[in-house]
């Protein structure tokens, strides 16, 4: 069995002070014993506007990450930064730039996963509406990266509403789903649980939802809640307070595979076509 950790940030525009918060979170996790934290979405700076000047430094603040992974001997998932360039390092030329989650280990990047549903809603908050095709280019690869602990297929945030995605990460072989995230209050409100439970009952992997909570800046509020759900859709631990918060769960890769055993969904699923 493994013990994987999952974070609650309020990161702000203030780089210094998040990367404070995310050396705590690591050196708690690690006395916990924890192989694996995954952090939220825009854990290193969660600010309008300033992505592109945070992206880049995206290569210095990658370089930092992997040095406090193996500092602390444990996996990180590095929730997401904005990056100037692509996976094959063409820089991305109408000024939008990548929305990416790395997978890093106490020996350095792993895997490199770019976010590929981009959310642009209408959603009744301080904010309204949401266009974050103005501002980052989407990716197109999905990513499954292998670990001692298991395979990870890697999300971000409103990728956890597309069932398909979550499917197909399990095909290409995942055990685990990371999903680093920043609902909005609103739709946190309605939907956050209940789609990492949703997710995790339909992919038969462990879920584990990073969250950012709380104010940034006047307009933009988030949920929260950071969760993890097991491979039978059952909620293993959710945050209920406010701030940075931290659950450790258990995995159980055997476990995992009788669940799987069992209800061989995979086997059992149809490929139903659309008609217009």
């Amino acid at each position: 069995m493994t013990l994987l950790s999952v974070a609650q940030m309020n990161s702000q525009n203030d780089i210094e002070a998040n990367f404070n918060i995310i050396e705590s979170l690591l050196q708690q996790s690690q006395s916990q014993g924890s192989s694996l934290v995954v952090f939220p979405e825009n854990f290193v700076c969660f600010a309008a506007g300033k992505q592109r000047e945070t992206a880049e430094r995206f290569e210095e603040i990658q370089q930092r990450l992997e040095a406090l992974a193996h500092q602390y001997q444990i996996w990180i998932i590095a929730g997401t930064l904005p990056c100037p360039f692509r996976p094959d390092g063409r820089i991305v030329s109408d000024g939008r730039v990548r929305t990416v989650s790395l997978c890093i280990s106490p020996e350095g990047t792993e895997a490199r996963y770019d976010k590929i549903h981009l959310f642009d809603v209408q959603v009744g908050d301080g904010v309204g509406g949401y266009q974050e095709s103005k501002f980052f280019e989407p990716g197109s690869e999905l990513v499954v990266a292998a670990t001692p602990f298991g395979n990870i297929g890697m999300m971000v945030c409103y990728d956890l509403r597309f069932p398909e995605m979550a499917l197909r990460l399990r095909h290409l072989g995942a055990n685990i789903l990371t999903a680093p995230a920043a609902f909005t209050y609103t739709t946190g409100q309605m939907h956050w649980q209940l789609l990492i439970q949703a997710r995790a009952m339909d992919s038969q992997c462990q879920v584990l939802g990073a969250a950012q909570q709380g104010w940034h800046g006047e307009k933009r509020q988030t949920w929260g809640h950071a969760a993890a759900a097991d491979s039978r859709g059952k909620l293993l631990d959710i945050v209920s307070t406010e701030g940075t918060q931290l659950i450790t769960v258990p995995f159980d890769l055997a476990q995992q595979q009788a669940t799987r055993l069992a209800m061989p969904l995979l086997e059992h699923r149809k490929l139903l076509s659309f008609s217009h």
